[in-house]
């Protein structure tokens, strides 16, 4: 099995007090910059709730819920920054394998249905949650209508998905398991999520070409 750099309790547990601000690097990472779709933000959090029972995150619980709903909301504060004062220009850039129109439309699509609730309801959708501030900032919402949604969605996502893995770790086994297998997890989104990227990028290279 594969561990070091794959294995977050290896790296949580090596950074010691600094763990929790790798996992909200991450987050911040996820939902403020346009490659963020790279990282797998839900299940980041997943394990962290783990992690947090098991002690390889010293804070108490209520800090790290507070700590990456925080960074969430900053995350995508950033983002809507970045769309108000970029413009339109970065949804009619050209596609790229890092940057695909489909990925665009869909999150079009999800302001189309649910207006401004669209920003809340796409923290709970990869990819979505990381081109959602942006196209809220490329449409001008407003300043304060964004943050309402954007706090809701932020501290939403933490709480759910934080206390599941803390609960769920209080289940007999479930600790060990996590520990002993999430390498292999972890290999698997990792391939999961970056190998359409790859393919997705040679695909629209060999047409720009052609």
């Amino acid at each position: 099995m594969l561990t070091g750099l794959l294995d977050p309790q290896s790296i949580i547990t090596a950074a010691g007090a600094w763990g929790l601000l790798i996992v909200c690097g991450a987050v911040f990472a996820e939902t403020g910059l346009l490659v963020g779709f790279f990282l797998p933000g839900d299940t980041l959090l997943f394990f962290t709730g783990v992690l947090t029972l098991s002690g390889a995150v010293r804070q108490p619980l209520w800090v790290v819920v507070v700590a990456v709903a925080a960074s969430a909301f900053l995350g995508d504060q950033l983002g809507y920054l970045i769309g108000r004062r970029s413009g339109p220009a970065i949804f009619e850039r050209r596609e790229s394998g890092l940057f695909s129109r489909r990925s665009v439309t869909r999150t079009q699509g999800f302001f189309d249905r649910f207006g401004p609730a669209a920003v809340t309801v796409a923290r709970l959708v990869p990819v979505v949650r990381t081109f959602a501030p942006v196209a809220a900032g490329v449409g001008k919402m407003r300043r304060r209508v964004f943050i309402a949604y954007n706090t809701v969605g932020a501290v939403g996502w933490a709480i759910i998905m934080i206390l599941l893995g803390y609960w769920l770790a209080h289940i007999p086994g479930v600790t060990a398991v996590v520990s002993r297998y999430i390498d292999v997890v972890l290999v698997g989104i990792v391939v999961v999520s970056v190998v359409p990227v790859i393919v997705r990028a040679i695909v629209v290279r060999r047409r720009s070409r052609a």
